[in-house]
């Protein structure tokens, strides 16, 4: 098949890339390598370096002539949203809708978008299904929301089956460790710098921690089913992608102390103004669907994403 991937050349898009060029599919990369990197990028897919938001996008991508597109290209970050909520909007609103304009005037037959847990905001309910009530906290929580209504909005009654993938909190190999990289790259990144790893508040907030191998495989489960996924009703084009499991950021850091080999002390940190205590995401749906579930045991992940960032040191 092939497959176009936008911000392929990031942490979740180049795991993805890799997986499907090795599995025999023709690969496309669209990224404006911003936060992506090209040591990322597979030297057998075709790629081409654009911001979404570019007006050479439609071309670009009725070029490659993509059976199917997987939407990763986002601006990721909660606090670039709360400081630039007009950019956070374009990239992840507005770009949406130029990628899935573009994929329909393509003639691809899917597409699949790259959503977050961040569009339930404070969960009123755990596990959180897809029906839940949707209440975001910031501006990066509402721009995902958003852009799962556009997307729907372009493509529903088009030839373009399509679908909005809620991440939960992903990790694994290729995962910045920098600002805003998520809670695992951040300790793995500190214990390989030889600095103590920072848990803010108490660690007894929860969290839906998900291999990044799941999530790929979530995607390629979704891309080769054979039902069509977008099903009637708001939420019905939306599935979670997650475990469904709770761990503590105390767990958590347990778990990759041991993996590690980790004997330094661990720092404490005030708790952050609006951060969520609790946070899982059933991932039923998903099963039920496209007969998608993850099978990367918490040691498991830890292990290779450690063995990744260790293989980082200069």
């Amino acid at each position: 098949m092939r497959i176009l991937v936008t911000g392929g050349a990031g942490f979740i898009g180049s795991n993805l890339v890799w997986a499907l060029v090795a599995a025999g599919h023709d690969v496309g990369v669209i990224d404006d390598l911003s936060t992506g990197s090209p040591a990322n990028l597979h030297p057998s897919a075709w790629f081409r370096t654009v911001d979404i938001l570019d007006d050479s996008l439609e071309s670009l991508v009725r070029e490659f002539a993509p059976e199917a597109v997987v939407h990763l290209a986002a601006q990721s970050s909660v606090s670039v949203s709360i400081s630039d909520p007009e950019r956070d909007h374009a990239v992840n609103a507005e770009g949406t809708r130029r990628v899935a304009l573009a994929a329909r005037q393509a003639g691809a037959r899917r597409m699949l978008s790259a959503s977050s847990a961040a569009v339930y905001g404070e969960p009123a309910e755990l596990p959180l299904r897809e029906i839940s009530p949707k209440a975001p906290i910031n501006p990066y929580g509402a721009s995902k929301l958003e852009a799962e209504a556009i997307l729907a909005e372009v493509l529903r009654g088009s030839d373009t089956d399509f679908a909005s993938m809620r991440f939960s909190n992903v990790y694994g190999p290729r995962q910045n460790s920098e600002g805003e990289g998520g809670v695992v790259a951040i300790f793995s990144g500190a214990i390989a710098a030889d600095r103590p790893p920072v848990i803010f508040g108490d660690g007894k907030q929860t969290r839906d921690f998900i291999f990044v191998g799941d999530i790929v495989g979530a995607i390629v489960a979704a891309l080769f089913g054979e039902k069509p996924l977008a099903l009637d009703g708001p939420d019905g084009p939306a599935y979670n992608i997650s475990t469904g499991t709770e761990i503590s950021v105390n767990d958590l850091v347990r778990v990759l102390r041991s993996v590690a080999g980790y004997l330094g002390p661990i720092e404490s940190a005030p708790a952050r103004v609006g951060d969520i205590e609790r946070s899982s995401l059933s991932p039923g749906k998903a099963a039920a669907e496209f007969g998608w579930k993850a099978t990367s045991e918490l040691e498991q992940g830890l292990s290779l994403t450690w063995s990744w960032f260790e293989s980082q040191r200069p």
